[in-house]
This record gives structure tokens, C-alpha cells and sequence, in this order.
């Protein structure tokens, strides 16, 4: 196969991850980044285009006549980025807009799962506080009140009791996450132990893409308000072979063949959010997306080229193409945020360190940084770097992962220090 001119949306720690991999495969001949960060520097060609504009986006990929666009975030896909790919025939691996909302809307999710019978939490969507109150009387405590649209990973309060259930819902539709919260769907507490399962999908096809398993709150002994996440590892031994056959049965085969039926067929990431219950597992979320931080364990633990499997996707080729191939290892990404990050992060905050080789012991990734006018580098988001490693054991990758944190400095920066304590 002809050398492949590759576009790659997004500037995030998972982006780095994709930029790393797709760099590595023998089909990339060319391999552009919009934006990127300094990271991803090393591994492809930035340009300063943001991922929600899509005319400059679509532009950027005519000027450089690509033969596939990688979408990593999901705000792209809610502005349509795919859409308007499709109608130039530029392969796109990401999902379209109406395709894109089993992420982007929350209730649209709830509602599909109510149409196809998947296993999810019982559920209400309110536009009002007095209809949310009626229907919180139905439940008991803890209540699980979620913006029904993109909050950045923030948009879900696990509310204790009822006088936090009201207010958590009185903050959303007053306002707090803007038009993402003008909804709120309200669901069951569900128990047990949360798990992330990855699908590729092109539309009718969907081949397993692996597991892993996201520590959300900010602090040590997941304590602390909720974050995009603050590490992850994977394979998560909770998620045995049983439980993601039940998984792939009742949730990502129906929601594949759902999508496509209803019009809205699927390509790109599936990725479900699985709560563990003593019944199997039950759907939490669906995104539209790899994981951040979950793509970063991935991409280490993938050993076959990743190009071939993306572009297949992005063809609707999949039931031809090779099937992914995984190291016999465990990979863990620790996070190190910025001082005040979820709620308001520092940026601007000096790093030191995180350019070093570290050989096959670690892999730093970018997620939010930037160079300052003397070209230093520095904290530019919450999320700054994603340090992660391979390992014989998840006691090893630990070891190697905190290990390089120490060599890393972030001024005011934190991390947490028991990423992979439910496996370990």
C-alpha cells in the first residue's frame, strides 16, 4: 500500500497517544496534527487549526490531499466535522453528528437504550426543577444527576442525599455548564465496580478494542470532586472474558445494529462505560471517543499497526481488516494536573523534565502544554502530563510510571499516588 498523508484532530494527552502510535506504522508517510501540542511535535507537523473549526479544518485537509482524518475529541464530532468530511469522500475515522450523540446527549443515549432494551439505570430528563423534584421522590439516596450534554468529563454529581440531589440540579439548569445543562436526566445510583470497554466500529462491523479502568476523582483514595480522570490501567482484571462476552451480547452488538437501523450508522469509537452489578454489566455512558486518559494505556499495550485498522473503519472495511494484536502486558497513565485543577486550574506553571528518554521504562504524553515566549515549556490546561509505562505486571508499570514522575517537576502541580489500587 502507497504511503498514507495522515490528519489528526485534537491536542490532548490521547491525541499525543494517537500521534505516537500512528507515527510508528509503516503506512504513515505523512502525518499533520491541528492543533497538536509541543509533544506532538516530535512526531508530526502541527498547524495552528482548532478543533472546532470545521471550515478550517475540512480546508486543511483538502490543501493536504488527505487519505484519512483521525477525529480524537468529541466536540468535533458534535460541530459536525465528520458530516462535511463525508460529503468531500475524505475518510474519517469519527463518527457524524447524529451518530455522535449517544455521547453528546445523554438522554438521546437513555432514550435509545429504553428503545432497544439495553441494560442501563432507570432514568427521568428535565428541562425544570419542580418535574426533577417529583421524580427524585420516586428514588432513594444516593441520586446520579447528569448534564445532558458535554461538560468536559465534569457534568455527573453522585448526590449523597436529597438537599445535594436539588442543588446539584438547581446548579445545572441554572446555568453552571451552559446550554450542556439546560437538560437533566436524573438516574438510579448504580452499584459495583465501573470498568471501560472500547469497540471499533464502521458502521455495521465492531471489533473489540480492549479494557481499562479510570480512577475519576481528584484525589488519593478517590476523594475529591470529579475530573476528566486522573489515571487509568489496563486490562482491568475485574473485567474478565465473561463479563465483556455479556457486555459485547447486550450492549455494543444491539447498539450497532440500533444505530444502523435507525438511520445513524456508527463509525469510529465505542466506547461504553460499564457499571459491574451482581446482574452483569449495566451501561453507565456511551462515548464518542477513545478514552483520555484510557487511549494513552492502550496505544502502549497495542502491538499491531494501528493505521490499517483506523482507515478500514474510516472505509467501512472492517470485517476484512486485520483484528488488533496486544502485548502480554499491563499499562498504566498517571495524571499530573495543574494546581486547582478540576475547578480552576493554573496555567503558566513552569515544567521541567518531562522531555527526557526514558527508554522503554516510560512514555510521557502531553495533554496541556504550551511553550512560552522564551520557548520554555509549560502548563497551558488542568490536565498537563500523562505519564505512563509498560509492565510484565501492573505492579511493575506502576513502579516504572511513578518512578518518571519523580524526574518530572510542575510548579503547584499534583498527582494522585494510588492509580491501579483496585487491581493491586
Amino acid at each position: 500500500m502507497e504511503k498514507l498523508t495522515i490528519l489528526l484532530v485534537g491536542s490532548g494527552g490521547r491525541e499525543h497517544a494517537l500521534a505516537w502510535k500512528i507515527a510508528q506504522s509503516p503506512l504513515c508517510g505523512r502525518l499533520v496534527a491541528a492543533p497538536g501540542n509541543p509533544g506532538m511535535a516530535a512526531v508530526a507537523e502541527l498547524r495552528a487549526v482548532k478543533v472546532l473549526d470545521v471550515d478550517g479544518l475540512v480546508a486543511l485537509a483538502q490543501e493536504i490531499a488527505a487519505d484519512l482524518v483521525v477525529v480524537g475529541p468529541e466536540s468535533a464530532l458534535e460541530v459536525g466535522l465528520a458530516d462535511r468530511l463525508a460529503e468531500l469522500n475524505i475518510p474519517c475515522f469519527g463518527g457524524s453528528r447524529r451518530a455522535a450523540q449517544l455521547e453528546t446527549s445523554k438522554a438521546f443515549t437513555k432514550d435509545f437504550c429504553a428503545r432497544h432494551g439495553l441494560p442501563t439505570a432507570a432514568y427521568g430528563v428535565f428541562t425544570d426543577a419542580p418535574s426533577a423534584a417529583t421524580f427524585l421522590d420516586t428514588l432513594d439516596a444516593p441520586f446520579v444527576i447528569k448534564a445532558d450534554g458535554l461538560a468536559a468529563g465534569k457534568g455527573v454529581v453522585i448526590a449523597e442525599d436529597r438537599a445535594q440531589a436539588d442543588a446539584a440540579v438547581l446548579d445545572m439548569l441554572g446555568g453552571r455548564f451552559g446550554t450542556a445543562g439546560a437538560r437533566v436526566v436524573i438516574e438510579e445510583f448504580m452499584s459495583g465496580e465501573e470498568a471501560s470497554l472500547f469497540a471499533i466500529c464502521d458502521g455495521t462491523t465492531a471489533v473489540l478494542f480492549g479494557a481499562a479502568q479510570d480512577h475519576k476523582r481528584a484525589y488519593d483514595g478517590d476523594q475529591g470532586p470529579n475530573t476528566g480522570g486522573m489515571g487509568t490501567y489496563s486490562p482491568p482484571p475485574v473485567l474478565t472474558d465473561a463479563l465483556v462476552d455479556q457486555a459485547w451480547r447486550e450492549l455494543i452488538e444491539p447498539t450497532v445494529k440500533g444505530m444502523a437501523a435507525e438511520g445513524n450508522p456508527y463509525v469510529g469509537v465505542l466506547y461504553a462505560g460499564l457499571m459491574l452489578t451482581p446482574t452483569g454489566p449495566r451501561l453507565v455512558e456511551y462515548n464518542a471517543r477513545f478514552g483520555d486518559p484510557e487511549c494513552q494505556t492502550l496505544m502502549l499495550r497495542l502491538q499491531s499497526d494501528l493505521v490499517p485498522i483506523l482507515l478500514a473503519a474510516a472505509r467501512g472495511q472492517l470485517a476484512s481488516a486485520p483484528k488488533p494484536v496486544w502485548r502480554d502486558a499491563a499499562a498504566i497513565c498517571v495524571v499530573l494536573a495543574a494546581e486547582g485543577y478540576p475547578d480552576a486550574p493554573v496555567t503558566g506553571g513552569l515544567i521541567t523534565g518531562a522531555e527526557a528518554d526514558f527508554g522503554d521504562a516510560a512514555v510521557i504524553f502531553h495533554a496541556g502544554t504550551a511553550r512560552d515566549p522564551e520557548g520554555r515549556l509549560v502548563a497551558s490546561g488542568g490536565r498537563v502530563l500523562n505519564v505512563c509505562a509498560l509492565g510484565t505486571s501492573l505492579g511493575e508499570a506502576r513502579d516504572r510510571a511513578y518512578a518518571a514522575l519523580e524526574t518530572v517537576s510542575l510548579e503547584g502541580g499534583f498527582y494522585r499516588r494510588d492509580i491501579g489500587w483496585r487491581a493491586l
